[in-house]
């Protein structure tokens, strides 16, 4: 019951789904819009070893929180440059949502023991994660950019094109350092102007900037403090992640190379040191 309009008191009619097939909410209606038989379809292991499927599942689902992460990414970056900073930090906070749940994903792998993982992982051949153009896409939006990772992807077509795109455009932080320039905020026309293909690289004039932004905004919860608290939060979950799956390989796979032909854990631990928004942190020392 709930009490409406003169304070009387009314009983709220319950109304039941339809359950009749030839209704306009019969239940092809869920399945055409979600997919869900394509979906289930794309669940194609290779061996009988019942931890493959958990391992091939968890990857779809990651790939697709990949692609939605750079969605998001993507949606702020066009927000910063049109100088909509709540809408970029609102398309950030979800994605950080997003990274949450990617991270969580991990736990369902953590039964997979080597001879687990040894009894399906010749059936990958040379398929791996660090073939995953998605996530590479990912990496270049944040700024950590390679054209050597580019390369594995030359014959790809549509999908080695997008990659060189993305390799050569401005990263997420690009926009953002920009637009602190335009907000008052000066940066070296060497960071603006920089090779965007190459990796960014930690700049004193960018740390000084992120000090002030903090020592004017952050009393009063301004705009640039709230989108800097936002890639704060980015670039904690990213790191969760890559120590996640470090910790992921190091229980199912030991310092055995990867099967795409990295050097596996090495290759892991290397990646770790690779920091994103740097001076976001950096900036903490001096405040």
């Amino acid at each position: 019951m709930w009490r409406g309009e003169h304070g009387r008191v009314t009983t709220r009619r319950t109304v039941e789904p339809r359950l009749d097939p030839g209704s306009r909410t019969s239940g092809t209606a869920y399945d055409d819009y979600v997919g869900t038989r394509t979906l289930h379809g794309l669940v194609k292991t290779r061996t009988d070893e019942p931890s493959e499927r958990a391992f091939l599942v968890i990857s779809q689902v990651m790939e697709l929180y990949f692609g939605l992460i750079c969605f998001e990414w993507r949606y702020a970056q066009r927000a910063v440059r049109g100088d909509d900073v709540p809408e970029a930090v609102a398309a950030l906070r979800r994605s950080v949502q997003h990274m949450t749940a990617l991270n969580a994903s991990w736990a369902s792998l953590r039964g997979l023991t080597p001879r687990r993982f040894t009894s399906f992982r010749g059936a990958l051949g040379e398929a791996s994660g660090f073939q995953s153009y998605a996530y590479r896409h990912l990496e270049f939006l944040l700024g950590l950019k390679s054209e050597a990772m580019v390369r594995p992807h030359r014959r790809s077509g549509e999908v080695y094109d997008e990659l060189v795109a993305a390799l050569h455009a401005p990263s997420l932080y690009d926009d953002v350092l920009a637009l602190l320039d335009r907000r008052g905020y000066p940066i070296p026309a060497s960071v603006l102007g920089r090779d965007l293909s190459a990796e960014y690289a930690p700049s004193p004039a960018v740390e000084r900037a992120w000090i002030d932004v903090y020592r004017v905004e952050e009393p009063t919860g301004g705009e640039l403090f709230q989108l800097a608290e936002a890639l704060v939060d980015i670039a904690e979950e990213f790191t969760d992640w890559r120590q996640r799956h470090l910790a992921a390989v190091r229980r199912s796979l030991g310092a055995k190379p990867g099967t795409g032909g990295s050097s596996g854990l090495a290759w892991l631990e290397r990646s770790l040191a690779r920091s994103v928004f740097p001076e976001l942190f950096s900036a903490r020392t001096h405040m």
